[in-house]
């Protein structure tokens, strides 16, 4: 059974800075798509950031050039470094793997609570 265990969650003032960090109990190199979604109360969960084995990255257009994502396969962990946080950021953040090659496979971490509040 594969695991993702997240950590690094927090409250944070406005401004302020988090760094996100998600192990993995197997070789991230086996999923081509390393990513974080979120989900604020009330709204469904939305993708944060994406790297893929191509080094193609994405970001949503709120955070873009705030957010970071980033992986170590040694380590087998995937890392969100969150600068300049604001209130709409508040959310449970959820680290993801994805294999979009047959057989297909996604495994999700049971997420971190990311609070910024005066």
């Amino acid at each position: 059974q594969v695991q993702l265990v997240e950590s690094g969650g927090g409250l944070v003032q406005p401004g302020g800075s988090l760094r996100l960090s998600c192990e993995a109990s197997v070789d991230i190199n086996s999923f081509n798509n390393w990513a974080w979604y979120r989900q604020a109360p009330g709204k469904q969960r939305e993708l944060v950031a994406r790297i893929r084995t191509n080094r193609d990255t994405y970001y949503k257009d709120s955070v873009k050039g705030r957010f970071a994502i980033s992986g170590d396969s040694a380590k087998k962990s995937l890392y969100l470094q969150m600068n300049e946080l604001q209130p709409e950021d508040t959310a449970i953040y959820y680290c993801n793997l994805f294999k979009d090659t047959s057989p297909r496979l996604r495994y999700w971490g049971q997420g971190t609570q990311v609070t910024d509040s005066p």
